[in-house]
Order: C-alpha cells, then sequence, then structure tokens
C-alpha cells in the first residue's frame, strides 16, 4: 500500500514538471525595453554653429609716412585715449647706401652742378659789366641831350638799354641761386646713412601719432624699431566690451533665420550661457573650403549681445563660442522622443505600450529637433511609448519596462 502511494506521488511530481515545463515553452516572450512617457513642454528648433567674438569697430593705426617707426610706446592691453595717447612716434630715416655706379653718378652729378654754379657766377659778372657800360654810355647820352646835340629817341634808347642790363643782371643772379640749390640737392644725395655729424636727422622732429579711440590696444605689430613704408598697420585699438559674433553659416541654413531671432552663447568658458539676437544677415555668400576639402557657400551673419557686459567679463576679441540659433520656438507642445520614431511604409510611427503590450500607431509630427519631435496627431499626453524599438518589436508583442526586471 505504501508503495503504491509512493508510486502515485511521484508520477503526480513528474505530471507537473512535464505539464510546467510545457507551459513554459509554449508562453509569450515578454520583450524588455526601454519606455518613455509623452508629457507637454517648450521645444525649440535650433541651428548649431560656432563663432568668434570680436569688436565691433576696431580701428586700425598706419604710417601716414614712410621713415623709422619707434620703439613701441605701448603694450597690448594698454588702456589708451582718444587724441590724447600716443601709440606710435616715426622719425625720418636714414639715407640709402649708394652702390659704385650711383656713387660714381652722384658725384659727377656734383661736378656738374659746380660747374653750372661757376658759370652762374660768370654770368653775373658779365651782366654786371654790361649794367655798367650801359649806365655809362646813358650818362653820355644824358649830357649830350641837355647841349641838344643828339635826338630824344637815341637818349630813350640808353635808358632802354640800361633797363634791359639791370633786368639781366637780376636773371644772373636767379641763375647763381638756381645752381647753388641743385649742387645742394646733388651733394645730399652723397650723404651716407651716418650722416647726422652733418646735419642729417639728427635734431628732426619726430611725427606722434595718437589713439583715434578710446579703449584698449589689441595689436602691436612689431614693438621694435624698425622701417615703415606709408601705409603700414602699426597698432590696432578698440573697446573691449563693444562685442559682436561673426558666425559663418552656411546658406541653406542662414534662410531660416531672420533678423532679431534669438541665440543661446554657449561653450564660452563660463558656466552658463549667454543671450545673442541676430543683427544681420549679409546679402552675398562666399565659398569657404570644409574640413573635408567640399566647397561650401558660407553667408556671414552678426550677433549683438543681450547679456550685460558685467556677466560676460572675460570674453575678448577673437574668442570662440559655440551658438544655438533659434529657428522655431513652442510653448506647451506635446513633445515626442526622437528616438521612438521610426518610418512605417512612409509615415512616421512609434509603438504604443497598452496594458503590457506593444501596438504599432502612426504618427503625424511637425517642428523637431536633436532630442523631442512636435506631435499632431496619433498619439496623445500620458500615453508610453517604446525607445529605440528593435526589429523584435512588432505590433501585439509582450513587452516590459527595462528598469523594473
Amino acid at each position: 500500500m505504501a508503495s503504491a502511494m509512493r508510486r502515485i506521488a511521484i508520477g503526480a511530481v513528474v505530471a507537473g514538471a512535464v505539464a510546467g515545463l510545457g507551459w513554459m515553452a509554449t508562453r509569450p516572450e515578454v520583450i524588455p525595453v526601454d519606455i518613455a512617457q509623452l508629457d507637454r513642454g517648450a521645444i525649440e528648433v535650433t541651428i548649431n554653429a560656432d563663432g568668434e567674438t570680436r569688436i565691433r569697430e576696431v580701428f586700425e593705426v598706419s604710417a601716414p609716412v614712410s621713415g623709422r617707426l619707434l620703439r613701441s610706446p605701448v603694450m597690448i592691453g594698454d588702456a589708451v585715449v582718444a587724441g590724447e595717447t600716443v601709440v606710435a612716434r616715426i622719425e625720418p630715416g636714414e639715407p640709402a647706401f649708394l652702390d659704385t655706379r650711383s656713387q660714381a653718378q652722384a658725384e659727377a652729378a656734383v661736378a656738374q652742378a659746380e660747374a653750372a654754379l661757376a658759370l652762374a657766377q660768370t654770368q653775373i659778372t658779365m651782366a654786371e659789366l654790361d649794367l655798367g657800360h650801359a649806365q655809362l654810355q646813358l650818362n653820355r647820352l644824358h649830357d649830350l641831350y641837355e647841349r641838344g646835340t643828339i635826338p630824344q629817341q637815341q637818349l630813350e634808347n640808353a635808358e632802354l638799354a640800361v633797363d634791359v642790363a639791370a633786368a639781366g643782371l637780376d636773371s644772373a643772379h636767379a641763375s647763381f641761386d638756381m645752381r647753388a640749390s641743385e649742387l645742394a640737392a646733388q651733394r645730399a644725395l652723397l650723404v651716407p646713412p651716418d650722416g647726422a655729424a652733418e646735419g642729417g636727422a639728427e635734431g628732426a622732429c619726430c611725427i606722434e601719432l595718437a589713439a583715434p579711440a578710446s579703449g584698449e590696444v589689441l595689436a602691436v605689430v612689431n614693438e621694435s624699431a624698425r622701417m615703415v613704408v606709408a601705409g603700414a598697420p602699426i597698432v590696432s585699438v578698440g573697446r573691449k566690451g563693444d562685442l559682436e559674433i561673426a558666425v559663418e553659416l552656411l546658406s541653406t541654413d542662414a534662410m531660416r533665420i531672420l533678423p532679431g531671432a534669438v541665440a543661446h552663447v554657449e561653450r564660452w568658458g563660463g558656466g552658463t550661457a549667454l543671450a545673442a539676437v541676430v543683427r544681420r544677415i549679409e546679402p552675398a555668400a562666399f565659398t569657404k573650403l570644409s574640413a573635408l576639402g567640399i566647397e561650401e557657400q558660407r553667408v556671414k551673419v552678426l550677433f549683438d549681445f543681450t547679456t550685460p557686459e558685467a556677466e560676460r567679463p572675460p570674453l575678448g576679441h577673437g574668442y570662440r563660442v559655440h551658438l544655438r540659433i533659434v529657428e522655431w520656438h513652442g510653448e506647451n507642445v506635446l513633445r515626442l522622443p526622437i528616438s521612438a520614431l521610426f518610418r512605417s511604409n512612409g509615415d512616421w510611427a512609434v509603438f504604443v505600450v497598452e496594458a503590457g503590450v506593444a501596438r504599432l500607431r502612426i504618427v503625424e509630427i511637425g517642428h523637431r529637433n536633436t532630442e523631442h519631435a512636435e506631435v499632431i496627431t496619433g498619439v496623445s499626453a500620458g500615453e508610453t511609448v517604446i525607445l529605440h524599438p528593435s526589429d523584435r518589436i512588432s505590433d501585439g508583442v509582450l513587452v516590459a519596462d527595462r528598469t523594473r526586471l
């Protein structure tokens, strides 16, 4: 009797185990998934780009004349006052060296000028003699005219001859002065570079250039003394707080924004994002090679800071920043995570979890960014959707929240 009862018990256990294995083999599979609940909130669609801060008005000081620029009296970062602070001094440059041919030509020109001066001196002597002779003739004829032995016409001719001789003497003196100046000019060509002892650049006045605007010195081309030509840049001056941001956007992105659009300035070195607005979108694009060597049409867009200057003191000229330019902004929008979307027969779709079962739902979306999409129709706030649905997920399969397993 006991043996029979034992066999019955063993049989029952075996039957239960078989039944359990059969149920486990045939039960529906529950797939663990990541889920998110739909809610309402704000969505911003942005265009992201890197930009560079720059001072809106930079004043470039250049050399007005060629000469020797003295060592810079200012350094980068020095404060300057418009019309008062001297930012550069230029003195006359020394004469250039002469090669053998130029030296010989200059010496020959000096000799020629000396000969011309001697000729001019001789012409003065001749003119003086002519004037003296004409004066004697006039005195003699005047006496004869007083006696009535010569006609008046002859006396007038003698007077004219005196005037002509006097003019000739004046001309000879002017010619002498001209030749003397030519000799001085030709001798100046022979002055060597170290000719200060002969009255060269020593004692000559310098040209002092004052700051064109109040602010700080942004750049000094070269602090050391050197020769400069007219138009050569010397220093740059600007006011550090008068900043703007320049961004080079793809022309297709620039078409999507308008002046006045808001931008978030990030990655500038501070802990919080700064605010800026689009001031101007330049009308002409330019071609620029990308890092991959692809030609791109880009447009320069300028932004003004709206964050007060006191809240961004470290920023200066030429700093790199990252901008998120707001193309569209919506409040109280039904938001759907982008990772829940996929394509189904050309339409956007999601899997909605209903009582532990995945249900395919076709949705219509509007604006979207890298995180959320605006839902127009298809789902409602509070519903749960599956994130990153794999190929194991299909309509009607059992699912469970992965975090609760």
